[in-house]
């Protein structure tokens, strides 16, 4: 029975449990496959883990998953690139295995990242029933079938083959996922993260120009069975795990799903034994959804939007207006669900104007905190990244990166608008004016270390890890909006 290895090489802290390596565990398990876990986020010494591991062991394939390439955050821009070409070099001096990326990280620039890294395989997109095909595919002798893995990046010589992948194709549906979640210590990292995290679908049809996760999962929304989504709770429930995070794109998009899910978990009566947190779309957002996920068990919700300013709204193509923003706010008070706005200005045509625009109205709307992030990451082949690039190319004075050269969007590029100035975080910090409910930017430097006291990068958040290690559990935003408080 051959051995299949997954390896989780985020280690972003406090951690985050790797959802995806539950669920493919379980599916080559259930395809008959042996299956081990090595975490180099919970190991002290990862080099020391991985040479402990292959000490006594001898897999068939070493499974990789690659969450997050950076960590999104204007100015500290830091990449994880780095810690995966470390990684897989000392796996290369370790053992002569295949070695397969995956996640959604890998996902939204997967072949940059092959090309980086030269691993023997990829897998961009929804990855249970294609790495279960790829080792299957591998256990033939000459097998020449590679090309019917869905996603599947592989080289061919010097030349990099690329199948579509599954959530692209017409036939593909919703994925079929065990809910057992048993193949990933999630009990400590609920200790050690304070929050465990739930899909209730992949994919999102918004497709907003600016965002990743039409790369990382697609446009086509493909739904879970409200019961599958239910009984993956339950099942968590049984391992003591009772504050979850409904990590979809936006829970609420489609409505008529997220109803269907929220009625499920009611009917069960999860609503009084489980919290919950989600990201939402601001439209659409009505009374009676608002009720449906306060009977559910949700506690919080992040909106994910870039502006409260209408100018902004508008050149960002986004559905909704400020009122809508307002409406949505005074529903979730009414029942009771704590609210987080994450704006993202700097984007092209922020002034100071729209800026203070967005943060005027949100100080009078009043969600429970605000995120005032600085500047739009740029990633490949989306709109904005497109436009951007095209009218200015690498001389824009308003792209942030680290460093010259030729533009590589594998490294954080960030475009904060010119119009703000030489410091826009000191002209937000301005705006805020000392307003509690929000998250200031951090300090105008490129040396990843802020000085505002207020920041939200969660990657080495020391507020944050300090309140979970003293029993805080919940949405990150939520955490530190009351330890700060």
């Amino acid at each position: 029975m051959p051995t299949v290895t997954l390896a989780n090489t985020n280690r972003m802290w406090p951690p985050i449990a790797p959802l995806g390596l539950d669920h493919l565990g379980a599916a080559r398990q259930a395809a008959g496959l042996d299956v081990d876990l090595i975490d180099l986020c919970l190991a002290k010494e990862p080099d020391a883990a991985l040479r402990e591991y292959f000490a006594g062991h001898s897999p068939a394939l070493i499974s990789l998953s690659f969450r997050n390439v950076d960590d999104s955050f204007w100015p500290s821009m830091t990449s994880f690139v780095p810690q995966l070409v470390a990684a897989i070099e000392e796996l290369r001096r370790l053992s002569d295995v295949p070695l397969v990326l995956g996640g959604s990280g890998f996902s939204i620039f997967a072949t940059q990242i092959m090309e980086r890294t030269r691993a023997d395989f990829g897998v961009r997109g929804d990855g249970e029933e294609a790495l279960v095909a790829l080792v299957g595919q591998l256990q033939k002798p000459g097998s020449t079938e590679l090309a019917s893995v869905p996603g599947l990046l592989r080289w061919e010589g010097d030349s990099l083959q690329v199948n579509r992948p599954l959530w692209l194709l017409p036939e593909a549906g919703a994925p079929a996922l065990s809910n057992a979640r048993d193949v990933v210590d999630n009990a400590t990292y609920v200790r050690l993260g304070g929050q465990m995290g739930l899909e209730t679908k992949r994919g999102c049809p918004r497709a907003c120009p600016f965002c990743a996760d039409p790369l990382a999962k697609g446009v086509r929304p493909r739904l879970r069975r409200p019961e599958e989504v239910a009984g993956e709770a339950e099942a968590l429930l049984s391992q003591g795990i009772d504050v979850l995070h409904l990590c979809d794109a936006e829970f609420n998009l489609p409505l008529p799903h997220a109803r269907a899910v929220c009625e499920e978990f009611a009917r069960r009566g999860l609503g009084e034994r489980v919290r919950w947190y989600t990201y939402a779309a601001v439209t659409p957002f009505d009374e009676s959804l608002a009720a449906c996920m306060a009977r559910a068990g949700c506690v919080g919700i992040d909106f994910t939007r870039p502006s409260a300013s209408a100018t902004m709204l508008r050149a960002y193509g986004q559905p909704h207006s400020p009122a809508d923003i307002a409406e949505t706010l005074r529903l979730c008070r009414r029942h009771g669900i704590t609210t987080m706005v994450d704006l993202m200005l700097g984007g092209p045509g922020e002034t100071p104007a729209t800026a203070r625009e967005s943060i005027d109205f949100l100080k009078r709307e009043g969600p429970d905190c605000v995120g005032a992030g600085i500047g739009v990451r740029l990633y490949p082949g989306l709109p904005l990244s497109e436009t951007i690039i095209a009218r200015a190319g690498d001389s824009d004075p308003s792209l942030r990166r680290r460093g010259g050269g030729p533009l590589d969007l594998l490294e954080p590029v960030f475009y904060v608008s010119a119009a703000l100035g030489p410091h826009p975080a000191s002209v937000v910090r301005q705006l805020i004016d000392g307003d509690g409910r929000f998250f200031e930017p951090d300090d105008d430097t490129l040396d990843g270390v802020g000085d505002s006291g207020r920041g939200y990068n969660y990657n080495d958040n020391t507020p944050l890890a300090r309140a979970i290690a003293a029993g805080a559990r919940g949405a990150y935003w939520d955490i530190l909006r009351k330890s700060v408080a």
